[in-house]
């Protein structure tokens, strides 16, 4: 059950950070830069959201 809820955060953080990367590749005019950025913040996201979640 524990580690179903963490998949879901990273799934979540990784939502988050695709909509972030979107944004954000619109605004630099490249969308995929923009996309594989907001990846990598989304899955930061969400890892962090479980490690403060276990402590």
């Amino acid at each position: 059950m524990k580690k179903k809820n963490k998949e879901n955060k990273i799934i979540l953080g990784t939502t988050v950070g695709l909509a972030i990367g979107t944004a954000l590749g619109i605004a630099l005019n490249n969308i995929a830069i923009g996309i594989s950025t907001g990846i990598a913040i989304g899955a930061a996201i969400g890892l962090t959201m479980n490690t403060n979640k276990d402590k």
